[in-house]
């Protein structure tokens, strides 16, 4: 049985984290869904990505740990560089990436819904980096997506602290962007997916790549590439058309570019 099971529903394509019982990453899931998002990034048909755990329990628990139980650091390694490959490459597609956590996300589990642009919690989830606890570290963008979302104080209870959160309370402090009712997650991800085919997809990718600039830049950097973005879009058909369907009121044919 595909551990990492793809499907494409009109623009979306749905990834399901399939590696009973907790949806634990591997070297080959890991290295599957690198591969997978840059084939869905050379995909001009596929404007947004959900990703959700199978099993109404967990989304994923992250990392096997008997994986490093012999403290071999030559595997520890090589994991650590595949968990950054496939949640960076996953952080850098040029569509809309939406995390449908059904259940508890722990570790590289909740690490690869921090990857993601939007995060939809069922009501019953959990969420932790709990690496410290077993002599470790979120080696796959913890430290640093969580701090951007959620701020330093938060990140540094939730890491340093091992401080394990509930939906509301990770509603709260701005970890995920919705809270929704058990069984719910996946089906409000895909709505929120088929709003994202609405946008120019040309669009869309400027405007991700212009937020995430804050993170690696400053303002004063960011604004002038903002503009140029702007007219950049001026050379793709989906701008034409945006504005001409507008006009004309009617929807919108994308071509993404």
């Amino acid at each position: 049985m595909a551990q990492l099971k793809l499907e494409k529903r009109g623009h979306t394509a749905l990834i399901t984290m399939s590696n009973p019982p907790a949806n634990t990453w591997t070297r080959d899931t890991l290295t599957q869904l690198r591969d997978a998002v840059k084939s869905l990034d050379q995909d001009k048909n596929i404007y947004a990505l959900v990703i959700t755990g199978e099993g109404d329990k967990f989304f994923s628990a992250g990392a096997d740990l008997k994986l490093f139980a012999d403290g071999d650091k030559a595997i520890a390694s090589d994991m650590a560089r595949i968990f950054g490959e496939a949640f960076e490459t996953l952080s850098a597609f040029s569509g809309v990436s939406i995390a449908a956590i059904n259940g508890y996300a722990m570790g590289g589990g909740l690490e690869v819904a921090l990857a993601c642009d939007i995060r939809i919690a069922e009501q019953q989830a959990q969420m932790a980096l709990p690496e410290a606890k077993v002599g470790l570290l979120p080696c796959a963008g913890g430290t640093q997506n969580l701090a951007w979302l959620v701020g330093e104080g938060w990140a540094k209870r939730m890491i340093l602290c091992g401080e394990r959160l509930g939906a509301e309370k990770a509603l709260q402090i701005g970890l995920v962007e919705e809270v929704v009712a058990t069984g719910m997650a996946l089906e409000s991800a895909l709505a929120m997916a088929d709003k994202v085919a609405e946008q120019s997809p040309s669009s869309v990718t400027a405007c991700k790549k212009l937020i995430q600039q804050g993170r690696s830049g400053t303002m004063q950097s960011a604004l002038p590439l903002e503009r140029e973005l702007f007219v950049g879009l001026f050379d793709t058909k989906d701008q034409v058309e945006g504005v001409q369907a507008f006009l004309d009121k009617r929807k919108a044919n994308w071509v993404n570019g």
